[in-house]
């Protein structure tokens, strides 16, 4: 396994990038699948690093975005448009350094799977995976974010059947997969959670 962790430059300061590829000496993985974290937290998530860990056993490289807030000590989310800005920046720099790239695949947790929702197309992704997608805050389901789930890609979501933040409904080309038991930390079982993205990631041929 081949890793390394990068400072990049964005327009709302430097963020940081762990990028871990499958064999190294073997041939460059055909997907790069980028990862962001949630607001407040980090990309050492349970569910993140068994994603992680599930995609490079497939094959495919993955990359987890740490946003400039969080790189700077913050806690408190940065506005949506800087989120989406700097994203914008590092997985584009990402291309520049891992290309020919034939699949690219971005998602997150929480907040990191709103930012991916929301550039995935400009980015010129294939797929997004949302991992407990807030689709409203904690008693106010009238404030919905089920539109940023439109993303015209075919996207997964994979929620908790207890997670205050709400499930989004199913749609065109939006699959939603409710792990029973599991609240909006998706910390019960993240393998199985892993195990979910990475079936639907096969089904795309987005993974070996």
């Amino acid at each position: 396994m081949r890793r390394r962790s990068e400072e990049i430059a964005t327009p709302r300061g430097p963020a940081r990038v762990d990028v871990e590829s499958p064999g190294a000496g073997g041939p460059r993985p055909a997907t790069l699948l980028v990862l962001g974290h949630g607001a407040g937290g980090d990309v050492d998530a349970p569910d993140l690093v068994a994603l992680r860990d599930a995609a490079l056993g497939a094959g495919i490289a993955v990359a987890r975005v740490t946003q400039p807030y969080r790189v700077a000590g913050r806690r408190a989310p940065a506005p949506a448009g800087h989120l989406d800005e700097a994203w914008t920046a590092v997985v584009r720099a990402l291309l520049d350094r891992y290309a020919p790239t034939r699949h690219l695949v971005v998602g997150g947790r929480s907040s990191g799977a709103r930012v991916a929702c929301r550039t995935a197309r400009g980015l010129g992704a294939v797929g997004v995976v949302g991992l407990a997608f807030p689709l409203h805050p904690p008693g106010r389901p009238e404030r919905s974010r089920a539109a940023e789930l439109e993303t015209g890609l075919p996207t997964l979501v994979v929620n908790g059947d207890r997670d205050p933040f709400g499930v989004p409904p199913a749609g065109p080309g939006l699959r939603v997969e409710v792990r029973p038991g599991e609240r909006h930390d998706l910390r019960g079982d993240p393998t199985g959670t892993a195990a979910v993205v990475l079936r639907w990631l096969r089904e795309h041929g987005w993974a070996g």
